[in-house]
């Protein structure tokens, strides 16, 4: 497969130039360079190994580049720490979810919120509306949910943050075909709202059916970069990831 000239519509809210990301001598990301732009919903698509969670850590300042920058909303956050880049407007929705187990729905949600001021009233029904079963389990602790249960709260104390950007980490994982359905219809009705998503997963099928444009990583590189439509067609892509 051969990467497609990157050529998103619109204003550029993520980008990402030539980042190379080392884990001690070994090298993760080679060269890799993507954007997301206002509004928009991107996935990145890759199998196990193929660098997307180095990617995810590098947007977020977990892990460093050794070269290449990061914009996000027309600055150079290529420097800046993980707090700086989620008050500027990052939010993510972590792989397993990551709840707080012992606290309630209502609590976990309040978490996504830390950084805020004022009233979250606005916030609360945004997100009651999105996912009405987490009004009737507010006062449930969040370990005892189901999976699919746990993934709306996951994605609801990132929405809590009124983010510009929304990660998602393997949205599909460990979660039936029923609820990864559902789960990518709710990604779809986010992004409809106005926030752009980078979804990051192996379901091509799945995430491209609701993308606007796609990346494949392979090995800590980007080998294909069009939109959704010509991905899904894309012989190689169907080859390596969708089994036909």
């Amino acid at each position: 497969m051969s990467a497609a000239p990157d050529s998103g519509p619109g204003t550029p809210l993520l980008e990402l130039e030539g980042i190379n990301t080392y884990y001690g001598q070994i090298h993760i990301l080679q060269d890799v360079s993507l954007r997301v732009c206002e509004g928009e919903l991107c996935a990145l698509l890759g199998g196990n190994a193929s660098g997307k969670s180095t990617t995810l850590k590098t947007i977020l300042g977990i892990v460093s580049p050794r070269s290449g920058t990061i914009g996000f909303g027309g600055e150079d956050v290529t420097g800046r720490s993980t707090s700086y880049r989620i008050a500027r407007g990052m939010a993510i929705v972590p792989e397993n979810r990551r709840l707080f187990a012992p606290m309630t729905v209502l609590e976990n949600l309040e978490m996504g919120a830390y950084l805020r001021h004022g009233d979250l009233k606005e916030d609360y029904e945004r997100v009651y509306t999105l996912f009405p079963r987490l009004y009737e389990r507010r006062s449930q602790l969040a370990g005892t949910l189901s999976g699919g249960e746990q993934q709306m709260v996951a994605m609801g104390r990132a929405l809590m943050s009124r983010p510009k950007l929304l990660l998602m980490d393997e949205p599909s994982m460990g979660l039936a075909p029923i609820l990864v359905e559902q789960n990518f219809e709710i990604i779809r009705q986010v992004h409809e709202s106005g926030v752009a998503v980078l979804v990051v997963e192996q379901n091509a099928n799945m995430s491209l059916a609701i993308a606007d444009r796609g990346y494949v990583l392979q090995t800590g590189r980007i080998v294909l970069a069009d939109e959704a439509g010509a991905l899904l067609a894309h012989d190689d892509l169907k080859k390596a990831y969708l089994g036909r």
